[in-house]
């Protein structure tokens, strides 16, 4: 179950990293006019994008944590807003992208949600 958990998160983040390649080219796709046509779809899917990848990397990642002022933080967690912060601040030397505060909030929003919901299924399963 472990290996097909990390071979469906790596090739969600493949998805994720092929979208951002084509925004950062300033390319069009059905994904953006998707966006586009939901009210707040950018910040939806800011959510949704990173609290998922979050949850598979969090269970890609078997779960493993660290404590940091004694609050326990999942790897995968980490490793996701790491990517997202660098991700969402180089937008700022990209011509084609807006740097956008708001989206950083959706997206760490998105994984800390997921990040608590990994720890409801890790409850429940125990």
């Amino acid at each position: 179950m472990h290996k097909i958990i990390t071979i469906v998160s790596v090739t969600f983040l493949s998805f994720i990293i092929w979208v951002i390649y084509q925004a950062n080219t300033g390319q069009h796709s059905i994904f953006f006019e998707l966006v586009r046509s939901i009210p707040y779809g950018d910040k939806v899917g800011h959510f949704c994008l990173f609290g998922l990848l979050t949850l598979g990397a969090n269970f890609a990642f078997k779960l493993k944590s660290y404590s940091v002022l004694s609050c326990n933080l999942y790897i995968g967690s980490s490793v996701v807003f790491l990517f997202v912060l660098l991700e969402e601040l180089s937008q700022y030397f990209i011509p084609s992208r807006t740097l956008d505060i708001a989206d950083l909030l959706a997206d760490a929003l998105g994984i800390l949600t997921f990040s608590l919901i990994t720890k409801l299924i890790n409850k429940g399963s125990r």
